[in-house]
C-alpha cells in the first residue's frame, strides 16, 4: 500500500513539472537570461575586504581632497573603486583602461564643450564618441563615460578636471596594488600572459 501511495505521490510530481515546463514554453529560456547571475560565488571574506576596501579608498580621497581644497571626490569615482577592489580581474579595472578611460573621456568632453557649452545632446555625443574611442583602444572603463554628464552640469576647468582625475585615479590604483596583496590575496594589476606561461 505504502509503495503504491509513493508511486501515485512521484507520478503526480513528474505530471506537475511536465506542465510546468510546457506552461513556460519558449519563454521559460528568455526569463531565466533576465534572473541568472552570472558573478561566480566568492567567500564572504573577499567581499568584506573589498567592501572595506572601497569605503577606506573613497574616504582617502575625500579627505585628501577636504586637505587640499581640491575636489577630488567625484561621483565616478565610486564605480571605479568598485571595479578595483571587487572585480580586480575584469579588464575595466587595469590601471591603462582607468587612465586612458578619464584621459579620453575628459579630452572629448572638454572639446565638447568649447564648441557649445550648453546643450544637452551634445553631453550625449561626447559619450558616444568617448565609448566608440575605449572601444577601438581596448581601455574601456564604463565610470570614465560620466565624465562629460559631469562637465554638463556647470562649466569646468579642463586643466583642474585632468589633475582631479590624474590624482584621485593614482591614489585608487596605488591603493589597490598595497590592498590587494593582503590576504585574501588577489593579482592585480593582472599578470601578463608571458608572465603566466613562465610560472
Amino acid at each position: 500500500m505504502c509503495r503504491w501511495r509513493d508511486k501515485l505521490r512521484l507520478g503526480k510530481v513528474a505530471a506537475f513539472k511536465t506542465r510546468r515546463r510546457a506552461y513556460n514554453g519558449p519563454m521559460h529560456p528568455l526569463v531565466h537570461r533576465f534572473i541568472a547571475r552570472h558573478e561566480p560565488r566568492h567567500d564572504w571574506r573577499v567581499h568584506a575586504k573589498s567592501a572595506a576596501a572601497v569605503t577606506l579608498s573613497v574616504s582617502l580621497v575625500g579627505g585628501l581632497g577636504a586637505l587640499t581644497g581640491i575636489p577630488l571626490l567625484l561621483a565616478p569615482l565610486g564605480p571605479t573603486a568598485l571595479l578595483i577592489f571587487g572585480q580586480p580581474n575584469s579588464a575595466g579595472a587595469q590601471p591603462i583602461n582607468i587612465f586612458a578611460g578619464y584621459f579620453i573621456s575628459t579630452l572629448v568632453a572638454v572639446a565638447a564643450m568649447q564648441v557649445m557649452p550648453e546643450p544637452w545632446w551634445l553631453a550625449a555625443m561626447a559619450v558616444g564618441v568617448s565609448m566608440m574611442a575605449m572601444l577601438v583602444l581596448r581601455v574601456t572603463h564604463p565610470p570614465a563615460l560620466a565624465v562629460p554628464l559631469l562637465i554638463l552640469t556647470g562649466p569646468v576647468d579642463a586643466g583642474r578636471l585632468f589633475g582631479v582625475l590624474l590624482v584621485a585615479c593614482l591614489v585608487l590604483v596605488t591603493l589597490g596594488m598595497v590592498l590587494h596583496r593582503l590576504p585574501p590575496k588577489m593579482r592585480y594589476p593582472l599578470p601578463l600572459a608571458e608572465e603566466i606561461e613562465k610560472s
